[in-house]
């Protein structure tokens, strides 16, 4: 009896120690290799405004980003800086997304790529945290928040085309 016993133990151990060591069948989500962080946001009453943040890419693959939402927002969209007539330099949106290469950083940046803000349902008032969704292509999504800040700069024009003196954020 007791030689069962041991040999039961022993077999109960080493099965749970390969289940372990094996590790799981599922390959990584886009999720699970993203880190978001220095995350912050453009004060704004109304309107729109932008977000910015560090988006490390910790995986061995490419990761594309195609979507993000807020609950502040009733549109929220990935933009790009490109060059429009005359040399100026006009945000808008991503088209197909935005791809973060494998072991690299990609940041959004006043004056650079960002996340876009539209339609404000409220105020983004400085000192609070707004939450955001990201979503990837391969169907997974992660959650972060976004600290809010008063800042005055990046006062880019939105493409196709905005009013003089418009400020979208970005």
């Amino acid at each position: 009896m007791k030689k069962t016993t041991t040999f039961l133990a022993f077999a109960a151990t080493a099965a749970v120690a390969l289940t372990a060591g094996c590790g799981s069948d599922d390959p990584a989500t886009a999720a699970d290799t993203i880190v978001v962080s220095s995350a912050w946001t453009k004060a704004a009453e109304s309107g729109m405004t932008g977000a910015f943040a560090e988006l490390e890419n910790t995986g061995d693959s490419d990761v594309r980003v195609v979507s993000v939402s807020s609950p502040v927002s009733s549109r929220t969209e990935l933009h790009e800086t490109a060059p429009a007539a005359g040399g100026a330099m006009t945000m808008r949106e991503m088209d197909g997304g935005l791809t973060i290469a494998a072991g690299s950083v990609h940041s959004l940046a006043p004056g650079g790529d960002h996340l876009m803000l539209m339609d404000l349902i409220e105020p983004v008032a400085p000192g609070t945290d707004i939450a955001f969704t990201v979503t990837f292509s391969d169907g997974s999504s992660t959650e972060f928040t976004s600290q809010v800040r008063d800042f005055a700069g990046a006062r880019e024009d939105y493409a196709p085309s905005s009013p003089e003196g418009a400020n979208h954020g970005g």
